[in-house]
């Protein structure tokens, strides 16, 4: 089944709201097995909102819409779908005593608002969606092989609505298949690159489908199948998960929801390994992300924030000479700050980074964007040199993610 979204609302293209409703919507249509190929938004306006209605059922087997049943002049979704689909208006007796009996309960004695009984109203031949949780009325209608749904525009009721009636509804048009989705996540890798690594893989997919995203350092493999279960969707998938694997150890951090720290975390915890951090241009954030981490206090001893020159040589042991003849932000500086905070804390690793943030403080031969990141071990300290581009909160979230990819690949080995 091939299904289409429309969101109804002027307020949604002036940007007075966020449209949550549509992701919610293609989230669940996905896991139903339900391709969604289109998605349109348009304003309270009878004639538009019936040129896309009838472009949206050309193409697509079944069409939601959200948005448009409150009990106001704009509100035209009734109409829309009475013109489009050929059938006309009409009262719904049942629909209406329990619009009355609502407001009576609310309201007491209070008569119901005379405009609030356009609610009642819907094409011919529809089905009615219960709402639960407000007033507005869905419904569902099909015709000449092709279906409608209508929902109101408040998220909470639409989402109730789509649990409790809509879902099951499109289960069962599908055949009961599902979409069943796995995330590989790498970093150290553009997406670019791990495009050409999996270039036959992206080129002869069929079932699965692969599909690559990249946000903020990390690169997601998202591979979906579907499948008549999520167990036999997993054992389609195995194979190629496992050549995925094979060309991309050095990348692979992850799967699903696992985040790079909770798997670096996890790493330390089961080796029994402690460790101390040492920050300078990050100001904590390391810290901040691996205390995010539930028992990130069985490896994690102490961390630093060592943001000028004073600190680094007080609290870390930082040479003087060192700073004077290299300056903070250099491959020495870091090497000493790694090996200063292990020392003083006396742990396994001690993770350091030290760099110009921006947007200010840089120089010809130290731009803004240059960072270093020491790793210190008992058998070596290791000192990797980067050059980001973007803001000051760019380079501090690249620098903090860097740093804990190298520490995930000291973990590993």
């Amino acid at each position: 089944m091939r299904a289409e979204l429309i969101m109804i609302g002027t307020e949604l293209l002036l940007g007075e709201i966020v449209d949550t409703n549509a992701s919610f919507l293609a989230r669940n249509l996905a896991d139903l097995g339900i391709d969604v190929y289109y998605k349109s938004t348009v304003g309270d306006n009878l004639q538009r909102g019936a040129g896309v209605l009838a472009q949206a059922l050309g193409r697509s087997d079944a069409v939601i819409i959200s948005g448009g049943l409150g009990p106001t002049d704009d509100d035209l979704t009734r109409e829309i779908v009475s013109e489009v689909m050929e059938s006309p208006l009409q009262e719904d007796r049942e629909a209406l005593a329990e619009l009355e009996e609502w407001f009576a309960e609310r309201y007491g004695e209070a008569q119901m608002p005379p405009h609030n009984r356009k609610q009642a109203l819907f094409p011919k031949g529809s089905e009615i969606i219960p709402n639960p949780v407000g007033t507005a009325p869905g419904f569902y209608l099909e015709k000449d092989g092709k279906m409608v749904i209508a929902l109101p525009g408040v998220s909470q009721e639409l989402k109730a609505m789509f649990t409790a009636t809509v879902a099951p509804l499109l289960a069962r048009k599908s055949l009961g298949r599902i979409l069943v989705t796995r995330n590989l996540h790498f970093v150290g890798v553009g997406e670019s690159r791990l495009a050409e690594i999996l270039a036959d893989l992206l080129r002869e997919q069929t079932n699965p489908t692969l599909a690559l995203y990249a946000s903020g350092g990390i690169v997601r493999v998202r591979m979906a199948v579907k499948a008549r279960s999520r167990e036999e969707g997993l054992a389609m998938m195995a194979p190629v998960e496992g050549i995925i694997r094979s060309r991309t150890k050095d990348y692979l951090f992850g799967t699903d929801n696992q985040s790079l720290e909770e798997v670096v975390a996890q790493q330390l915890i089961d080796k029994g390994v402690t460790l101390a951090l040492a920050e300078s241009c990050t100001g904590g954030l390391i810290g901040h992300l691996l205390t995010n981490v539930p028992g990130s206090s069985a490896f994690l001893n102490r961390g630093y924030v060592v943001y000028s020159n004073q600190a680094k040589m007080e609290d870390l042991g930082v040479s003087e000479a060192t700073l004077e003849r290299y300056g903070a932000v250099s491959e020495e500086c870091a090497r000493e700050m790694a090996e200063g905070a292990r020392s003083r804390a006396r742990t396994d690793l001690a993770l350091a980074v030290t760099g110009i943030a921006g947007p200010g403080g840089g120089t010809d031969a130290k731009p803004v964007g240059l960072v270093y990141i020491s790793l210190a071990s008992a058998g070596d300290t290791i000192v990797q040199r980067h050059l980001w581009k973007g803001t000051r909160e760019q380079v501090k979230n690249r620098t903090a993610l860097m740093a804990l990819r190298l520490l995930w690949q000291a973990s590993v080995t």
